[in-house]
């Protein structure tokens, strides 16, 4: 099969600097002519991106899922790929630019005039900001995660992002036809009239249980673009009632032929904030205006930060600032500082954040507490990179995505003097005290949840058994994703609202592919021969011991995680994913409930 992406899929090198800096007479020259610079950099950049998703589109028309995988990865990849090559060339040219701290600001003002007016301004401005911070790479320099009012994207196109469907009554089998066809797909549906039939019947039925819903609805909102992830495509819409919006997501795979179908009918906010969780990779969506779909979403998922919406369509960087602004938002509002997080503390990275922020707030230790338990410390970088490694794969629904700010400062008001001084003295490396500003090299950000230690604490048994056997999931689904956490406390794990469990601690996770499975349970009682794993090079773990391993005092808990997850416990369970992940294939992730399909 012909890879829809081999052609556009290398990002070139940076080519030549077709702006001489380094020749310029004057220093207003060398800053008009940098500006110039970067933003034929960031064109080139912003050109090549906005292709993945119509080569995700044909991948997905050509059910080829790895290249969907692959264009993923490309694409969280491709900004730090420009980034890394162009910005070492920005400081050979314009070596002051690193040395004097007047010229960012300067160059900002340059460039500036440059973006305005344009749609993509923002993600123009946060480019030049990238760009700033790695010339100034190693220095104690902060560079704003803000836009301010100069780089406000102007929307010149007037006609929104969906198309709006009048409804009255129940929703016919003629409507959902429309919905299904709103994007043009190369392959035919295999069965389109039952498909609309059965989808129509499906949300009939579920209006039906609320007295008077279905009466109320008075239009169907479907976004004119498709989203891409995996092996599946989706089409995402909103229903609208007089005093109420509910998401309608319609979850599309291809069969064996090629053939398209429906294979599920989504229309929970639960549904939708699994579904669209940046716990999972990326979509790509085959519509450029980023903000008008972030607001869609925001419509249908309202009380999932805005932030996070943008980093789920695949607009990181502008997921950043957002989040920012959200803080900064947060604190202006609750006047809350920040303070150590809640749960215990991480042997590697130090939790804090306010008590009613949406998110938590992580920096790495110099080194860690007495409690760790890997043997050498491998450093900062490396954590960090875990961290990266996170954010750049699909994190199969089972993972915290990690938004990780560089060179960001914050005004020491914030934070609580207790823990301002454990930072300065726990993280002397990564934080610094300025002025009145606390300076971080890195902070990483995740949304907040609780961990399961703290969830059970007041937990029903219903819904802790429940957290129990989605942990397991949570485990399944790491592994299919090639990742192994090998400190299973339960302590490293955290519950959403919707009790859905979430890995969020990294220090410890390595490549699945990389460790061996052994076990002791063929070992004789009283056997006292130390067994042959023991001497193994690399990370070596024993399954039966995985239940244990939990750290949970509840026996009832733990009997059910056996009862529902007693494969986990096998050797067997273990090579079998392995040998998969070795022969390069995509293993199945769930993403929405069973009974979210239209067909048994």
């Amino acid at each position: 099969m012909t890879r829809a992406y081999a052609a556009p899929f290398v990002t070139p090198a940076a080519p030549p600097n077709p702006f001489p800096v380094e020749k310029a007479a004057s220093l207003e020259d060398k800053l008009k002519l940098a500006a110039k610079w970067v933003l034929s950099d960031f064109d080139a950049y912003y050109s090549q991106s906005r292709k993945i998703p119509d080569l995700a589109k044909q991948a997905f028309e050509n059910r080829d899922h790895a290249t969907t995988v692959a264009l993923s990865k490309k694409r969280l990849l491709m900004y730090s790929d420009h980034i890394n090559a162009l910005g070492p060339q920005v400081k050979h040219a314009f070596p002051q630019l690193s040395t004097d701290e007047r010229l960012p600001s300067q160059l900002e003002s340059a460039y500036l005039p440059l973006i305005q007016g344009r749609y993509e301004a923002d993600q123009a401005l946060a480019y030049l900001h990238s760009v700033i911070r790695k010339v100034s790479q190693g220095e104690w320099r902060p560079v704003d995660y803000s836009f301010g009012e100069a780089a406000v994207p102007q929307n010149s196109v007037t006609s929104p992002v969906y198309q709006r469907f009048p409804i009255t009554g129940p929703i016919n089998q003629e409507s959902f036809i429309k919905f299904l066809t709103i994007v043009d797909l190369k392959p035919p549906f295999k069965t389109l009239q039952e498909d609309a039939y059965l989808c129509a019947q499906r949300i009939n039925q579920v209006l039906s249980r609320t007295e008077g819903l279905a009466a109320s609805l008075k239009s169907v909102d479907i976004i004119k673009a498709g989203f891409f992830r995996n092996r599946g495509m989706y089409l995402v819409g909103r229903m609208n009632f007089r005093d109420q919006t509910l998401p309608l997501v319609i979850a599309l795979l291809n069969d064996m032929q090629g053939m398209i179908y429906v294979d599920a009918v989504l229309h929970t906010e639960a549904d939708a904030h699994n579904l669209f969780s940046s716990t999972l990779a990326s979509f790509h969506v085959t519509n450029s205006r980023y903000h008008e779909l972030a607001d869609f979403m925001h419509s249908i998922m309202p009380h999932r930060p805005m932030g996070l919406h943008y980093s789920t369509l695949g607009f990181h960087h502008i997921g950043k600032v957002a989040v920012m602004n959200e803080l900064k938002a947060e604190f202006e509002r609750t006047g809350e500082v920040f303070d150590t997080a809640v749960g215990s503390q991480g042997t590697v990275a130090m939790g804090f954040a306010a008590a009613n922020s949406a998110y938590n707030l992580k920096v790495i230790r110099d080194k860690p507490t007495e409690q760790y338990k890997w043997g050498e410390f491998s450093g900062i970088d490396a954590v960090l990179d875990k961290y990266r490694q996170v954010h750049e794969i699909n994190r199969t629904g089972s993972m915290m995505d990690n938004v990780i700010f560089y060179n960001l400062r914050l005004h020491k008001s914030l934070f609580a003097p207790r823990l301002l001084r454990q930072l300065l003295m726990q993280a002397g490396r990564s934080v610094v005290l300025k002025g009145s500003f606390v300076v971080f090299k890195h902070l990483i950000a995740q949304l907040k949840i609780t961990p399961i230690p703290v969830f059970l604490e007041t937990a029903s048994q219903e819904d802790a058994e429940t957290a129990m056997v989605n942990m397991g999931f949570t485990i399944k689904n790491n592994a299919a994703a090639n990742i192994f956490n090998k400190d299973l406390d339960a302590r490293n794990y955290g519950v959403s609202f919707f009790l859905k469990v979430f890995l969020f601690d990294y220090d410890a996770i390595e490549p699945l592919t990389e460790v061996k499975a052994r076990t002791n349970v063929d070992m004789i009682d009283g056997e006292e021969d130390v067994p042959d794993w023991f001497f193994e090079d690399g990370v070596v773990f024993l399954p039966e011991e995985i239940e244990s391993g939990l750290l949970l005092s509840q026996r009832n808990l733990r009997r059910r995680f056996r009862e529902v997850h007693g494969d986990l416990l096998t050797v067997e369970y273990w090579e079998s994913i392995q040998d998969l992940l070795r022969e390069g294939r995509v293993p199945p992730i769930q993403t929405y409930p069973l009974e979210r399909r239209i067909r048994p």
